[in-house]
C-alpha cells in the first residue's frame, strides 16, 4: 500500500512539474491590438517609471515611442496581408541584408534621439534596459529554437 501511494504521488508530481507554466503574456498580435497611440502611451510611462522623466522629456519620448509604433504597426499590416493573400515568400539573402541593415539604420537613429532627450545618467540607465530586454529576448528564441 505505502509503495502504491509513493508510486502515485511521483506520478503526479511529474505530472504536474511537466506542464509549462509561462503565465499571462502579451503577445505580439494582442500588442498589435492597441492603436499606435496607445502603444506610445504604455512605452512612455514605462520609460518614465524607470528613468523618472520630466514632462518636457515625456512629450519628446511620446514623439518618438510614436513614429516606431506607427512604423512597427504599418510593416505588421504589411507582412499580415502578404500572408493572407499567399505573396509571402521567405526572403533572399540579398533581401534580408537590406531589411537588416535598414533595421539597424532605424536602431541607430532611435539611439540619437534618446540620447538627445535623456541626460546621460538617464541614457545609461535606458542602454542597460534596453541590453537587458535584447539578451531575454535572444534567451527566448534559443528556447523556442530547443522546443519546435
Amino acid at each position: 500500500m505505502k509503495r502504491l501511494a509513493v508510486a502515485l504521488m511521483l506520478l503526479t508530481t511529474f505530472g504536474v512539474m511537466a506542464q509549462r507554466h509561462e503565465g499571462q503574456k502579451m503577445r505580439k498580435g494582442q500588442k498589435m491590438d492597441l492603436t499606435t497611440e496607445q502603444m506610445a502611451t504604455l512605452q512612455t510611462k514605462k520609460l518614465t517609471l524607470a528613468l523618472d522623466l520630466s514632462e518636457k522629456q515625456q512629450n519628446q519620448i511620446m514623439q518618438i515611442s510614436l513614429e516606431q509604433a506607427e512604423f512597427r504597426k504599418s510593416k505588421w499590416e504589411e507582412i499580415n496581408v502578404k500572408k493572407e493573400s499567399g505573396e509571402w515568400k521567405k526572403p533572399t539573402s540579398d533581401e534580408r541584408f537590406e531589411m537588416e541593415n535598414a533595421r539597424l539604420d532605424r536602431q541607430i537613429a532611435h539611439q540619437q534621439k534618446m540620447k538627445e532627450v535623456l541626460s546621460d545618467e538617464q541614457y545609461q540607465t535606458w542602454k542597460k534596459i534596453k541590453q537587458r530586454r535584447t539578451m531575454h529576448g535572444k534567451k527566448k528564441m534559443r528556447e523556442k529554437g530547443r522546443r519546435g
